[in-house]
């Protein structure tokens, strides 16, 4: 029986939310979208870099990565700054 209050109360909660108003967000710029595009982007190539970089062995190629790296941090960090 508890289940069957606690499902309702969940119920209640999740009507509740549907039917407060949600702010209204601002459509975005094309400039504004493309930069996004491209943060992301950097994103994930930082991602991918670090798994690289954990895997690998040789010393060659883990100085190649951590250049790239630092590379993406820096390219990250002005991709976040506003404009």
């Amino acid at each position: 029986m508890a289940r069957g209050w606690e499902s309702k109360s969940i119920e209640q909660q999740q009507e509740e939310a549907a039917s407060r108003p949600k702010p209204a967000n601002k459509p975005l710029t094309p400039e504004e979208i493309r930069k996004e595009h491209e943060r992301r982007g950097l994103e994930l190539d930082r991602q991918r870099v670090v798994d690289q970089l954990q895997a690998a062995s040789h010393p060659g190629h883990r100085s190649m990565l951590e250049a790239a790296l630092a590379d993406l941090n820096r390219r990250l960090e002005r991709a976040k700054r506003p404009a």
